[in-house]
């Protein structure tokens, strides 16, 4: 064989097998599939394409939908809620409490409508009570536009489920507080039918199931048919370390209810605190086409004194179905088993579908070329009108120093997005002349109203400072300010994040850094609901004033390990 023979076959058996390889994809695929906050995951299938709906809270634009063709790369389509229409009456995010807003929706799919159907949970603080709010919007497409809430009168309690049964019925499927509760936190699942053309409950309601722990925040359930049968499946065991997913099943929708006698299906509260994900809970099941089956549910990562920044993420598992395997009993009922090899919430898992190979990269970069926010963007709260404007002549985002503070239950000149990961790096150039003392603006790292990081300039007596603090749990526990000799309006701001130690650098003039501080980033921590923000901030501190922030990008990159 002749010199180039052996080339050309050489380089045909070396591109054969990189084309083998690649079209092959990867075998494994790792958990959590969507990371930063994105708690209480719903799914449904319309064709080849998965939908995926998350709780949002305070936060808007609320009810963020992800779509997927694979179940492990989703991309961010669009929100439910998504105007001030939706959120400004009977749905309140215009003033709504910490941790209050939008909990455990359901997203579900029929007759070319999409569904949603969730609770607004809004606290008021002259009456000392929560209002619950269970509504639903539609919409034809699901990226939007979504309806405007519909209130479902007498419905009771969160976390409602929607169903379509083949007969043609809906049924509303929710939780509520036991007339006579035993103690604080009981809850127990109830059914009634739904008109689904004028979204009311009509018919007889019925008592279901408290769950296998005996309710102990009974709460999220989906039901499902097969075989004929019908399977309710709940989180119980409230949203820390003792989260569960339970599940029963029962000949008729409305009762009685058998418990699995194994429950919990899936859980880590049998695991050590310091297990990589804990919390794992809040589930709901998808069938593929080929029968296989997944569910999607929320953990959180270990990565911060047993949590996270992130707060509760989506993970994915594998579902099979087993039969019982007692010769004694009459019925052997069928189970759901949610990773069946190994019982637990794993890190790595195999494909789903073999063509496919996973992105996590997870890394943002915002230069607002663009006339609109990209959808990574939230607020806590509806945003003030008029707050901010995307520049497109100078390609800047413009922020107005707003008299209300983060600290306030309310609304400030604030926005972010979520983080995904404990170790990072996040730039940003500001533009900022103040003219009133107190106007202050820059970047804001923020979990609550009273948990958050700032890192800003202030004008105060007619000098510019420089600040760094920290607040946790409402309590100023961090704070360094230094006078700003050499500002002439630009500076550029950044921090390297490892875990929790959080490092503050600036720039006034070229490329090089200055560190400023080193400040305790575990303030951020989530002990459930949300997770941290990443974002930009501006405030007169109370104060009347034109003044404005402007900014050129920011740069979110992730630290490969």
């Amino acid at each position: 064989m002749s010199q180039n023979k052996l080339k050309f076959l050489l380089f045909f058996l070396i591109f054969t097998l990189i084309f083998s390889l690649s079209s092959y994809g990867q075998e494994k695929f790792s958990n959590p599939v969507i990371r930063g906050g994105y708690p209480d995951p719903s799914i449904c299938k319309v064709g080849d394409t998965f939908y995926l709906v998350n709780s949002s809270f305070e936060y808007f634009p609320g009810l963020p939908i992800h779509k997927s063709k694979d179940l492990i790369n989703w991309e961010l389509i669009g929100y439910g809620l998504h105007r001030k229409s939706q959120v400004d009456s009977t749905v309140n995010l215009i003033d709504v409490q910490s941790n209050g807003g939008i909990h455990a929706p359901t997203i579900r799919y029929k007759d070319g409508v999409y569904y949603i159907i969730t609770t607004n949970v809004y606290y008021d603080e002259e009456q000392k009570k929560a209002d619950m709010v269970n509504f639903i919007i539609t919409a034809e497409n699901p990226a939007g536009p979504w309806s405007d809430p519909i209130h479902i009168l007498g419905a009771p309690g969160i976390d409602p489920d929607l169903f379509f049964d083949d007969d043609g019925k809906v049924w509303y499927v929710g939780n509520q507080m036991p007339e006579n509760p035993n103690f604080n936190g009981e809850g127990e699942i109830w059914l009634q039918e739904l008109d689904i053309n004028e979204f009311k409950l009509v018919g007889e309601k019925h008592l279901l199931w408290r769950g296998a722990c005996g309710g102990v925040w009974a709460e999220g359930p989906h039901m499902y048919k097969k075989d004929g049968r019908y399977y309710l499946l709940i989180a119980e065991g409230g949203t820390s370390f003792n989260h569960a997913v339970m599940v029963a099943l029962s000949d008729n929708i409305e009762g009685p209810y058998i418990s699995n006698p194994r429950n919990p299906i899936i859980t880590s509260r049998h695991l050590s605190y310091d297990n990589w994900v804990n919390s794992t809970g809040h589930g709901d099941i998808i069938q593929l086409d080929d029968g296989r089956n997944y569910m999607v549910l929320l953990g959180i990562r270990n990565q911060i004194e047993r949590g996270s920044n992130m707060g509760r993420e989506t993970f994915l598992a594998p579902v099979t179905w087993e039969r019982e395997p007692f010769e004694w009993k009459e019925t052997k009922h069928l189970w759901p088993v949610v990773s069946p090899k190994t019982g637990r919430i794993e890190l790595s898992n195999d494909i789903v579908f073999n063509n496919s190979i996973q992105n996590i990269e997870t890394s943002f970069k915002d230069n607002f070329e663009s006339d609109k926010l990209n959808l990574k963007w939230n607020f806590r709260r509806y945003p003030i009108e008029n707050i901010f404007h995307l520049n497109k002549k100078d390609k800047r985002l413009n922020l107005i120093c707003h008299p209300n503070q983060i600290k306030e239950r309310g609304r400030a000149a604030l926005l972010g997005f979520k983080q995904t990961e404990s170790s990072f790096e996040y730039l940003t150039q500001m533009h900022f002349e103040p003219n009133t003392n107190g106007s202050e603006a820059g970047i804001s790292f923020f979990q609550k109203d009273d948990n958050y990081i700032n890192f800003t300039l202030i004008k105060d007596d007619g000098k510019h400072y420089l600040q760094a603090y920290v607040v946790k749990n409402g309590e100023l526990i961090s704070t360094k300010k230094e006078h700003l000799e050499q500002f002439k309006g630009q500076i550029k701001f950044k921090v390297i994040a490892d875990k929790e130690a959080y490092k503050l650098y600036f720039s006034t003039k070229g490329t090089h850094f200055n560190l400023f501080a080193t400040l305790d980033g575990s303030s951020l921590k989530s002990n459930g609901y949300t997770g941290a923000h990443l974002g930009l901030y501006a405030t007169s501190n109370g104060k009347k004033t034109k003044d404005s922030a402007s900014f050129d990008y920011v740069n979110y990159l992730i630290k490969k390990k």
